[in-house]
Parts: C-alpha cells; sequence; structure tokens
C-alpha cells in the first residue's frame, strides 16, 4: 500500500501530524508492506528566496492578527508538539520560501533518502535555532549530508532552478485535483484521504480500510482538521 502525504516544511501541522501517522503506522500489522511518499505542497508559493521574515511578523501581516495572537497560537502549537514528543521552538523562528527545499525532497526520493531528509528539514525550520532560511544553500546542503545525500549532488540541485522543479509543480497540481486545499494530507492507496494532523488513532482507521478495501477517494474530517492553509494554521484554543 502506498501512502502519499503532500506537506510543506513551514507548516507546523505538518511537522505534528507525521509523528501522529507514524505512530498508527508503527502499530500497523502491514507496516513493512506501507511505502510513504512524500509531495510538494507550498503554503506560500508567491514568497521571494530572498524574502526572510520572523514567523510573528508574517502571521500579524498575513492574517491580520497581533502580535501577542500570533505568539499565543506558537505557544499552543507548541504544546501540540511536545504531546507527541516534538521540540518545538515558539519564539525566534524565520519564514521563507520553501521550494528548493521541495526540489531537493525530490532528489531525496531518487536517492532513497526522502524521509530521512524530510525529518532534518523540519528539525532545522522547527526545532533549531539557526535558520534554515537565512544562511544560504550551504546550510540545506549541510542537512542534506546527514541525510545521507551526496553534498555534491545536493548542491547541484539547489544550484539549477529548473532542476525538479516540473515535479514539485505536478504535486501541486495533483493536490488541487485531490480537493486538498490545506496541508498535511495524506492520501492512502488512492483510496482514503485524511486531512489535517488527525489523532494517531484517525490514521490507525483509514490504514485499516484502506488496506482492505479499493473505494473512491473519502476524505475524514476535512472540515474540522488541524491543518494549514490560505486562511493560515488552525490553532486550538483550549
Amino acid at each position: 500500500m502506498r501512502v502519499e502525504i503532500w506537506s510543506d516544511i513551514a507548516c507546523p501541522w505538518c511537522y505534528v501530524g507525521k509523528a501522529r501517522f507514524e505512530k498508527a503506522l508503527a502499530a500497523f500489522p502491514h507496516r513493512d508492506r506501507v511505502e510513504v511518499v512524500h509531495r510538494s505542497f507550498e503554503l506560500d508559493p508567491g514568497r521571494a528566496k530572498d524574502d526572510v521574515q520572523p514567523v510573528l511578523t508574517m502571521l500579524s501581516r498575513k492574517y491580520g492578527m497581533s502580535e501577542a495572537q500570533a505568539q499565543a497560537g506558537e505557544d499552543n502549537l507548541g504544546a501540540q508538539a511536545a504531546a507527541e514528543g516534538l521540540a518545538y521552538r515558539t519564539r525566534g523562528r524565520d519564514h521563507g520560501n520553501t521550494f528548493d527545499l521541495h526540489r531537493l525532497l525530490h532528489f531525496a526520493k531518487e536517492q532513497g533518502r526522502q524521509d530521512e531528509l524530510i525529518q532534518l528539514l523540519y528539525r532545522a525550520n522547527f526545532a533549531e535555532e539557526r535558520s534554515l532560511f537565512t544562511e544560504g544553500d550551504e546550510r540545506i546542503v549541510e542537512l542534506a549530508a546527514e541525510a545521507g545525500l551526496d553534498a555534491d549532488a545536493a548542491r547541484a540541485v539547489l544550484a539549477d532552478p529548473e532542476r525538479y522543479a516540473d515535479e514539485v509543480r505536478a504535486d501541486e497540481r495533483e493536490a488541487a485535483q485531490l480537493g486538498a486545499t490545506g496541508v498535511p494530507f495524506f492520501v492512502l492507496d488512492r483510496a482514503y484521504g485524511v486531512s489535517g494532523a488527525q489523532p494517531a488513532e484517525v490514521f490507525s482507521q483509514a490504514l485499516t480500510q484502506a488496506w482492505g478495501d479499493r473505494s473512491p477517494l473519502t476524505v475524514i474530517d476535512q472540515d474540522d482538521a488541524q491543518a494549514c492553509g490560505a486562511d493560515g494554521c488552525a490553532v486550538p484554543q483550549h
């Protein structure tokens, strides 16, 4: 069975949702026969590569909230991440364009290191003090090498803006065709869709159903999903 996950490195719910899905997958009896593929979805595709802002500033300007409200949302997301055993910096993070990261993830997929790289990119963006967006390509190359990729090959991908660009855009078009308006968005064997960072129990149910059923795509709990989309990142108030 194949599970495709549309996500963005800038999406905190994608970070949390990956951990929740992996908890469900670890308990799934057929986990050794499940292939996981990460697909591209940019939350801010129009942002210039050199346009890097503090997360709180970005949230305040884009969604018309005060910095205090934005900080409260980050604190709440930090608590959600901690509940899944994830580190999350609620202060001092940056936000930037993720297109090059998605291109490199397609390269990593060809090398069989995609999951390793996406996990390191999430860690760098959400948990580490060093910015993922202000140190240039060499910071990303460093993470690629840590994921087991050849540093020179990764550097060459980043230096050529056309490498894997078509693959990123194709993923984004396919997400739209499947009805994904936010991420994370999980598609299980093209039989079931799970929208948002659902509890592990929901992922367990979807894995079980998709394993034994081949039906048209059914989206589970899309309306109440914890996800990031054009209107921002849904944050629980309690």
